[in-house]
């Protein structure tokens, strides 16, 4: 096979347009083979080794963002490009790009507000309303700028009550603790058409001078939760020297399961300072009426009912609607944060305006139909989607598959928004803390990382106006030890890149 390659490339002396296209054609045939078309730079073959990881568990692919006329065809480096892998969080520029093509970069999501009777004399004869459709930003700043419009309004007393509306989203098959056992991590969060706060507590743990306690807030507050105001001190031990924080979340002895109350049974070291520990609720269901109810009697208003699930009756006007950071600033968050659950929403939103509804069936249907007719190319080479954020063992799309895809991001007309969105190497987002050598503010990259995948994928700037596509995806139980070998292998593109 090897020997066919060579013949064919050697015709490119005398006809070299055709020949480009060949190449890569054959390129493209040897990688979907298995068979390696060049070989690995050495500092990314010495990095795999140091971690114990085989080369065959790498599949990458760099290539040219836009060819100019008369550049190589062939890419830069091929090694197991048609290679169908497991890319962790870095499916979401699939997500995202494709959400930015099909909704636009200005897009906004409505969270109406409803009131089923008359208001007079400051009280709401009826129920309030709230119908969720999907806002993945609906933080407790903003959940408080709703509630304050419901008071401008004239509505300081709701005699009926507060109706949650999340019919605009199918109810999650999964529970948050499927993925990894992980039921508390703010990352396993389940989406939501009503998401209020990411369905999360932040508590801050305060040492008080002069005091053996630690204070501790929580944020936001729950109404009918029981809060631990504070925590005692500990002193340095064996295992946390003075001047050592250790680990002080196993330290705490946390009981945050119980729905009713969030307790400690330990100490707080006094060497740890300020530390703030973000958690998902243990009750998800409930998160949002508990967040609500409070809220709303910290405001003063009143309630004479309860905040309880129900659907928006039809025929009513909105009071009004609260409107979503547009687009492309969510995916800013998605993209340079890796947040999973805004990710997730996002992807749900794709198939909401679709008969029956949103659903990961739905939305997982419409980008098969957005990447056949966008994106194109081999139908092995198309991603295998889960829930749109990567935090999938199922998942999968080859290198040549997401190259491919970000070469038609580069020339399409939303690639500003897109760029803008990816963690700058060295910089800002999930790459601040890297220390590249030669791609320090070249690159913008997304990441992925499980517990036996490690990859990214973007773009590598160059002097010049040149830029590179760089994918690369390790799946192996060794794969986060290799994460070396991926910043090397930027690095060796951006050297290339220069030359």
């Amino acid at each position: 096979m090897l020997f066919l390659a060579d013949a064919y490339l050697s015709l490119s002396r005398s006809k070299a347009r055709f020949t480009a296209r060949l190449a890569t054609g054959v390129l493209a045939a040897l990688a979907g083979l298995g068979v390696s078309a060049q070989s690995l730079p050495p500092e990314v073959d010495a990095l795999l080794a140091r971690a114990k990881v085989p080369p065959g568990a790498l599949a990458a692919l760099v290539v040219e963002a836009d060819p100019a006329p008369g550049s190589p065809a062939a890419p830069l480096l091929d090694w197991r490009a048609g290679t169908a892998m497991n890319p962790a969080s870095v499916m979401k520029l699939v997500t995202t790009y494709a959400g930015l093509e099909l909704l636009g970069p200005a897009y906004t999501w409505a969270t109406p507000v409803y009131a089923d009777g008359p208001i007079a004399n400051g009280v709401l004869q009826g129920n309030l309303v709230i119908r969720g459709q999907g806002d993945p930003k609906l933080v407790i700043e903003r959940l408080w700028l709703l509630l304050r419009r419901v008071q401008s309004l004239g509505i300081t007393r709701i005699a009926g009550d507060i109706v949650l509306d999340r019919s605009a989203f199918a109810a999650p098959t999964q529970a948050p603790g499927d993925f990894d056992g992980e039921a508390l991590r703010p990352y396993n969060v389940q989406p939501d058409a009503l998401l209020v706060n990411y369905k999360s507590v932040t508590m801050t743990f305060t040492p008080q001078p002069g005091s053996a306690q630690a204070r501790i807030s929580f944020e936001p507050p729950l109404a009918g939760v029981q809060m631990q105001p504070s925590v005692p001190l500990s002193p340095a031990s064996a295992s946390a020297p003075e001047g050592e924080c250790g680990n002080y979340r196993s330290q705490l002895q946390p009981d945050l399961t119980d729905p009713s109350r969030m307790s400690f049974g330990g100490s707080y070291p006094a060497a740890c300072g300020e530390k703030t520990w973000a958690v998902a609720y243990t009750d998800p269901a409930s998160y949002g009426g508990r967040v609500i109810a409070g809220l709303w009697r910290d405001m003063g208003g009143q309630l004479t009912g309860r905040v309880r699930e129900g659907v928006a009756g039809a025929g009513l006007t909105p009071l009004f609607e609260l409107q979503s950071p547009p687009l492309a600033e969510v995916i800013r968050d998605i993209n340079k944060y890796s947040n999973n659950v805004m990710a997730r929403q996002l992807f749900l939103t794709l198939s909401r305006e679709q008969p029956g509804g949103a659903s990961p069936e739905a939305s997982r249907a419409v980008l098969r139909d957005w990447w056949q007719s966008r994106i194109g190319g081999d139908a092995q080479d198309a991603p295998l989607l889960d829930n749109g954020a990567g935090l999938s063992r199922q998942a999968r799309i080859t290198p040549r598959g997401m190259a491919r895809m970000l070469q038609t991001a580069y020339a399409s007309g939303v690639m500003p928004e897109l760029m803008a969105s990816l963690p700058i190497n060295g910089v800002d987002g999930t790459l601040k803390r890297h220390q590249p050598t030669d791609s320090q503010g070249l690159a913008h990259l997304k990441t992925g990382s499980l517990r036996d995948s490690t990859a990214l994928a973007g773009y590598v700037d160059a002097p010049g106006g040149r830029r590179l596509v760089v994918v690369a995806i390790i799946n192996h139980p060794n794969a986060p030890a290799a994460r070396p070998a991926l910043d090397a292998l930027v690095d060796w593109a951006a050297r290339t890149a220069r030359r």
